[in-house]
């Protein structure tokens, strides 16, 4: 849901607009959340490759012995196959922590820094389509227990406060109905019958 579609059209906003301004977005925009992955990934590529420079240069610069630079090139390629590895891993928990707040949103958590840390990710990964395994279960469950539920929008109307001359008014005071004209007059006591007793 685009919350922010919803503040700009007030009363005009519909599920149908957000879907079709949604599908248009996705047409030539790319989500921030591949965006943001890409954007690291993108960085680190290019820390690795300057770091690789730098060990080439070491190796072109060394004088010595074909076994001391067979030992310098293994103890590299250990290094770079660590890297590899921390890289992926950054790679894996970026795209895990965007796929949480993703479904979090979707789910109207209010607070989804809140809401995430009751979650258990310690073991969590990627479905094929992008999701987190077993996450939808969780919100679910946290979205329906009595004390968690709170943090998550329901559809459910909430205090709207109260009008004038209505009941529940404090002052509850009746309109001056000699400044009424007759229209006005009958329009009130239709809606509101019992004032004229």
């Amino acid at each position: 849901m685009l919350d922010w579609l919803k503040t700009i059209l007030g009363e005009a906003y519909s599920e149908e607009i957000d879907k079709k301004v949604s599908e248009e977005i996705g047409k030539n925009f790319v989500a921030r959340a591949d965006f943001n992955t890409l954007n690291t990934e993108k960085k680190n590529l290019a820390d690795t490759v300057k770091e690789r420079d730098k060990q080439l240069e070491t190796l072109k610069a060394s004088t010595g012995d074909v076994e001391a630079l067979k030992n310098q090139i293994a103890t590299l390629q250990t290094e770079n196959a660590t890297a590899a590895k921390a890289h992926e891993a950054e790679i894996k928990s970026l795209k895990i922590d965007t796929a949480v707040e993703l479904a979090l949103s979707a789910a109207k958590a209010k607070n989804v820094k809140a809401v995430k840390a009751l979650l258990d990710l310690d073991k969590a990964e990627l479905d094929a389509d992008g999701t987190v395994k077993g996450l939808t279960d969780q919100i679910k469950k946290l979205a329906e227990a009595p004390d968690s539920g709170f943090m998550f929008e329901t559809g459910k109307a909430g205090f709207k406060g109260f009008k004038p001359g209505e009941s529940g008014d404090p002052n509850n005071q009746p309109p001056d109905y000699s400044k009424m004209t007759y229209d006005e007059l009958a329009a009130y006591m239709e809606n509101n019958p019992d004032a004229a007793n």
